[in-house]
């Protein structure tokens, strides 16, 4: 039986208004090309969320927060992205982080609570370390070379971290190490942006998503407190145990949603200019061509295929009803590909003026491409399709 909105949005709190969304939209939209020139930390996007109570979004109400399941999360995050999806990037790991409470289950209580009441005052930003430059991603396996050795009073970290999304702006660094012992556990270590011992180097100058920071982070024995090491395991217990998608929902959906808002936010530039574009020999505008229509239909297919796979999957989601992490990732394939698509439709349409740097068509290309680069990638999807299929 289907399960509706309004009855999903009850068990999670009241839903951001739309038009708070929309203003949200219409004032990251404003600043997002010279974010994208300047290539820094959107600080400023994060006081406008703060200003909505929109940082602690996932967190629990007893802590102040707004208790949104992955549906209105998605909802959320997509507003950002239309408007800057740098932005939405590093917002989405902070939403995660505080909302998996079988994730949270491993976390000292009292730390958690401390940031969850951070993230709802409008700081508490928290981001994933992980990539290192040796190892890769750690998704596709191997233990990382960042180690975190015992002291006296708590733990010492050291080693390189790149891609750290939202570097320079964060709150707290959850990074992914292993300890000394032997045999060593890896997990995740809480670290605060501010302790002895971090260096960022400024390596990101990337084609898209600039606004993220993703430099890279060295940590030379900064000091951690015993109980930041939130989920420290033998490497063997960190396999997903049957029926556990959480963090791959999570994963697939957000990314798909984030790079689907920048594609809704070319189609929406698009529009205009298809309306106002009247070539002097064609005596009307451009969207007066079946052509034209044609191809702008197909933009249409692309994205309303998007919102229904995503809308879909994240109502199950908080439905109770099973999506496996397969599935998700199967979504993340398709939608970020039809976003790469939509927008490549645009240039299509527009020629130089799409490719221009004073129309916003040619940064959404650049950022939308990003989407690529998100673990789990293209290859290791198909490839899990594939075996299961067969």
């Amino acid at each position: 039986m289907a399960v509706s909105v309004a009855r999903i949005h009850e068990s999670f709190g009241e839903p951001v208004a739309q038009s708070v969304l929309d203003g949200i939209t219409r004032r990251l939209a404003a600043t997002a090309a010279a974010f994208d020139r300047s290539a820094e930390f959107p600080r400023a996007n994060f006081d406008i969320l703060a200003e909505e109570g929109l940082i602690g979004l996932t967190v629990a109400r007893e802590y102040g927060g707004r208790e949104a399941g992955l549906a209105e999360s998605l909802r959320v995050l997509g507003a950002v992205a239309r408007g800057e999806p740098s932005t939405a990037l590093i917002l989405f790991m902070t939403y995660v982080s505080y909302a998996h409470t079988s994730r949270m289950q491993n976390w000292p209580p009292i730390i958690y609570e401390r940031l969850a009441r951070q993230a709802v005052a409008g700081g508490g930003l928290i981001g994933g370390l992980r990539v290192e430059p040796e190892l890769g991603t750690p998704v596709r396996g191997g233990l990382p070379k960042t180690v975190a050795r015992r002291t006296a009073d708590g733990w010492a970290l050291t080693g390189n971290k790149i891609y750290s999304t939202g570097s320079t702006g964060l709150t707290w660094f959850s990074v992914w190490a292993k300890t000394d012992e032997t045999p060593p556990r890896v997990g995740t270590f809480l670290v605060a942006a501010n302790s002895p011992g971090i260096t960022v180097v400024p390596a990101w100058d990337h084609l898209g998503m600039r606004a993220t920071v993703s430099h890279e982070v060295v940590f030379d024995g900064t000091p951690i407190p015993l109980d930041h090491a939130l989920d420290v395991r033998q490497p063997a217990d960190w396999v997903p145990k049957p029926g556990d998608h959480s963090m791959a929902l999570w994963n697939a959906l957000a990314i798909s949603t984030i790079y689907d808002g920048v594609a809704q936010s070319a189609r929406d530039w698009l529009r205009g200019y298809l309306k106002e574009r009247a070539p002097s020999n064609l005596g009307a505008s451009l969207a007066t061509l079946p052509r034209i229509q044609e191809k702008f239909g197909e933009i249409e297919v692309l994205l309303s295929t998007n919102r229904l796979l995503l809308e879909s999957a994240a109502e199950r989601v908080d439905a109770g009803r099973e999506v496996t992490g397969l599935e998700a990732n199967n979504i993340k394939y398709v939608t970020t590909g039809n976003a790469i698509r939509a927008v490549e439709i645009g240039l299509e349409l527009t020629g130089n003026p799409g490719l221009s740097r004073k129309n916003p068509l040619e940064r959404h290309y650049r950022d939308v491409l990003c989407s690529r680069i998100h673990s789990p990638q293209n290859d290791t999807i198909l490839l899990a399709a594939g075996r299961a299929g067969l």
